[in-house]
């Protein structure tokens, strides 16, 4: 039968178009996962979800959680959105009429990171096979978990933290005494305001108003006839105030999912950082102003505060790291290994200083080689990254610059020069911060393929080994 035209032009455009899907076969999966289960599966992955967000965990780690959990229980894809006080998750089964979507609101956060250990180990549990329902059992007695630390062993290890800052500065007996019964003082002011449920913005003011009036009442001392007395610093009492209630703030957190594209979530944690650093700065300033109509202001220090030996240096640090450890209910694992990355930070520190950067880039270079060392170390010895990395930094927060800049400003009275030099001082110690957080961010970025070849292999010698 001879071809027509027809033929000819059917048969070249087979050869040039692919098939239509009318005449393709269906490959629609069926689905084996009904809605109640898939329920319990997303409520289960946003329950775990939702209990990192809010302990401290960054939003990208929440999210890469929230679907490895999913789609061990095969759901995949799912759809997942995590902002600042939310988080959203949704997965539409082949055939439904409709996605299966819950939402669950975060309230708060409260850095917990035992609870934090034992979620990440729950999720390996999970990719290692652990059944749904004895997976929601674990999750819901994780989630009911009552904070590792009684508040009295909290506060001490806060006034420790600040006992840490002043070792670093070289600070005898009685200086560190007093910066304990200081940042102690101010931090039972905090959580009396706590529990009558203020907001965390006035507990700042009170807790920085406390520090600065009873540093300015130390130099009275001298009346005693104590040696020591005459070599306190009310500078060194204050700035270990402040690194203590900078402690909390998520400044590597923020600049984290900023970077990860989490805008929502990286704007409300820079806001929240923002005020409650606000709060601080009104509590110095309120501080400063009544020791001064009291007769008791303190002079401006027209150069940096010096540090201590260096030997001296390294124990203040991690003694900073252990305390910061303790009160966001770390175990004695997290513990010691914070202690240790505090002094590989302090060591990158000095060493940049040393070679001649300035003060925010060396500080930038000690965040990074705390945090790579920090997010390696965390895989291999099962710790969360983000608890071991943010007390390994925390020694390098510029509390007593921020300091020597808000007293340049209140005792600058008519004097423009003084005004200025606070003003340069604040904005250097606002660089040192942002270089804190690039520098963390940095090593975190880079240590991930680091960490994820040492994984795969790690699951070769297994492999080898089985």
């Amino acid at each position: 039968m001879p071809l027509t035209p027809g033929h000819w032009l059917s048969s070249l455009r087979r050869l040039v178009h692919t098939d239509d899907a009318a005449s393709s076969p269906d490959t629609t999966l069926l689905p084996v996962i009904d809605e109640a289960l898939a329920t319990r599966i997303l409520d289960l992955a946003i329950r775990i979800g939702e209990t990192m967000l809010v302990v401290g965990a960054p939003a990208n780690e929440v999210t890469l959680t929230i679907v490895r959990v999913c789609g061990v229980y095969g759901l995949d894809p799912v759809h997942v959105d995590v902002t600042y006080n939310s988080i959203t998750i949704a997965h539409s089964r082949p055939g439904a009429s409709h996605p299966t979507t819950l939402l669950r609101v975060v309230r708060g956060s409260v850095p917990d990171h035992a609870k934090l250990q034992r979620l990440q180990a729950l999720v390996t549990e999970i990719a290692d096979g652990l059944g749904l329902d004895d997976a929601i059992a674990r999750c819901r007695a994780i989630r009911r978990l009552p904070f590792r630390y009684r508040p009295a062993i909290v506060v001490v290890s806060q006034a420790s933290l600040a006992v840490g800052v002043a070792i670093m500065f070289g600070a005898n007996w009685l200086a560190l005494v007093l910066s304990f019964l200081a940042a102690a003082l101010a931090a039972t002011t905090q959580h009396v305001m706590a529990r009558a449920r203020v907001p965390y913005f006035f507990a700042q003011i009170a807790g920085g108003f406390v520090l600065t009036v009873f540093a300015a009442l130390s130099p009275l001392l001298r009346y005693t006839g104590l040696e020591a007395a005459a070599a306190i610093r009310p500078s060194v009492i204050v700035a270990s105030g402040i690194v203590l209630m900078l402690a909390g703030l998520t400044v590597v957190g923020a600049a984290q999912d900023a970077i990860d594209g989490f805008a929502l979530t990286a704007t409300g944690r820079i806001l929240e950082l923002t005020t409650q650093t606000l709060g601080v700065v009104l509590g110095i300033l309120a501080g400063l102003e009544t020791v001064r109509v009291m007769g008791l202001g303190m002079s401006p220090p027209t150069n940096a505060l010096p540090l201590g030996p260096v030997p001296v240096q390294f124990v203040g640090a991690a003694v900073i790291a252990i305390a910061v450890a303790v009160f966001n209910g770390a175990g004695a694992r997290i513990v010691m290994v914070s202690a240790a990355l505090s002094l590989v930070a302090w060591a990158g520190y000095l060493a940049a200083t040393g070679v001649g950067f300035e003060v925010a880039a060396a500080s930038g270079v000690g965040a990074f080689v705390g945090s790579f060392a920090g997010i390696v170390v965390a895989y291999r010895l099962h710790v969360p990254s983000v608890a071991i990395t943010t007390a390994a930094i925390l020694p390098l927060v510029p509390g007593a610059a921020v300091f020597r800049g808000l007293l340049g400003i209140v005792e600058s009275g008519e004097d423009p020069a003084v005004l200025m030099t606070g003003v340069t001082t604040l904005a250097g110690a606002a660089t040192i911060g942002i270089a804190l957080a690039v520098g963390a961010s940095l090593g975190i970025y880079l240590g991930q393929p680091v960490r994820a070849t040492l994984s795969s292999v790690t699951r070769v010698r297994a492999r080898a080994r089985g």
